[in-house]
């Protein structure tokens, strides 16, 4: 059996207190703030971020439980998807109380409970530090996939590399081979032109010695011509 609540009932019976929370839950969902006695303004704290720590989990069993309670489906949606997601990084005290003059009539204490809109120092300075965590960690674990990224595209890059050494080593064996031999090909076209331009001006020039006034080939000319040949056969 559940433990009541110390202290009077809101209402006069549990079914009216129940409503009582709920509809003041709705209209805080709804306003963000509302006024009201400083008693229902203490008993619907909890109440309500009990509602606030369904609507962070999301899930549809959640949902459920808080369509038991609040009936308008608007504010249900707005729990869920505005409320609930902005809570997210804060781990309880999700409302404030704010003590406000005593209401006029029978003076009774009067406070405002409302959601809290702004994020603390705390809260600021705990998400740094988690977000200056996870940055840390990137690194680290990404460290040895870029060693590998590295290596693999290394592997690649030195076999192209040595494939490419070796085409060219082997281009330039093979072009120096043509050029050695389109080398040997023109010393011998020059040689053979160049043998018969030697021989003809030799020629030439025995051809000119003979035919030369005073030379001996020519002295030996006249001579026969003028005395005839010395030999056996003439008389001398």
């Amino acid at each position: 059996m559940p433990q009541p609540t110390k202290g009077a009932r809101l209402g006069g019976s549990p079914a009216h207190q129940r409503l009582i929370l709920a509809n003041l839950a709705t209209s805080l969902f709804q306003h963000g703030k509302i006024t009201t006695t400083e008693a229902k303004a203490k008993r619907l704290r909890p109440y309500a971020e009990r509602l606030i720590s369904k609507a962070k989990r999301g899930d549809l069993h959640n949902r459920r439980e808080i369509q038991k309670v609040i009936r308008d489906r608007e504010t249900v949606h707005r729990l869920m998807h505005e409320i609930g997601p902005f809570f997210a990084d804060r781990n309880g005290g999700y409302t404030r109380i704010t003590k406000t003059l005593p209401r006029q009539g029978d003076n009774a204490p009067m406070a405002v409970i409302e959601l809290v809109s702004q994020k603390t120092v705390t809260d600021e300075a705990d998400r740094a530090r988690r977000v200056a965590g996870s940055q840390r960690r990137r690194p680290a674990a990404a460290a040895p996939a870029a060693e590998q990224a590295d290596e693999s595209a290394e592997t690649p890059a030195t076999e192209a590399a040595t494939t490419e050494t070796t085409e060219t080593a082997e281009a330039g064996t093979g072009s120096a081979t043509e050029v050695t031999a389109d080398r040997n090909a023109v010393d011998e076209a020059e040689g053979s032109a160049a043998e018969p331009a030697a021989e003809e001006p030799a020629e030439d020039a025995a051809a000119s010695a003979e035919h030369t006034p005073g030379s001996a080939a020519a002295r030996t000319e006249a001579e026969e011509t003028s005395g005839g040949p010395v030999g056996p056969g003439r008389e001398s």
